[in-house]
């Protein structure tokens, strides 16, 4: 089991909480507990961050590639399972079940629970009919989800000076 990152993690910690002029353990702890095996994120999110061009884009350059999973065999299932799931789904336009087929959210999800990890986003629940939210999705096919704050609580992560 190990923490998957959605990209609005590191957007968000970048724009607003742990900029990396003021905060830069929080960057430092997401490398260390990736070394320890437990923070990882994923390709798509890898090439999300990357299209920015600024310094999120350039740190994620910075590190290994094991930060980053690819999809593999285990997933291909999984992307099956969250599909099923979501078009079954009679709550979501089907404008918005396309949408989320097709975005990295949609690979977040089955590559955690091919792996029995744990995502941790931003998003909340939401009963929407024009978008699927990463959190509805992950109560939909037994996927424990976390905001960044539970995760840095849950592993006892202290940035003290």
């Amino acid at each position: 089991m190990a923490y998957l990152l959605d990209a609005n993690v590191f957007i968000a910690a970048k724009n607003l909480h742990y900029g990396f002029d003021f905060c830069p353990a929080f960057w430092d702890w997401l490398l260390l507990a990736h070394q320890q095996g437990k923070v990882y994120s994923i390709e798509k999110v890898r090439d999300e961050l990357r299209a920015g061009q600024d310094d999120l884009a350039q740190w994620v350059d910075s590190l290994p590639e094991s930060f980053f999973l690819p999809v593999d065999r285990q997933t291909l299932p999984a992307l099956g399972t969250v599909a099923q799931w979501v078009n079954a789904h009679r709550d979501y336009s089907p404008a918005a079940k396309s949408t989320f087929l097709q975005i990295t959210d949609y690979y977040l999800v089955a590559q955690a629970l091919a792996g029995s990890h744990i995502v941790v986003t931003h998003e909340r629940p939401a009963n929407s009919i024009h978008t699927v939210k990463i959190p509805n999705v992950c109560l939909g096919v037994n996927v424990s989800y976390l905001t960044p704050f539970e995760m840095l609580r849950r592993e006892r992560v202290r940035f003290v000076l």
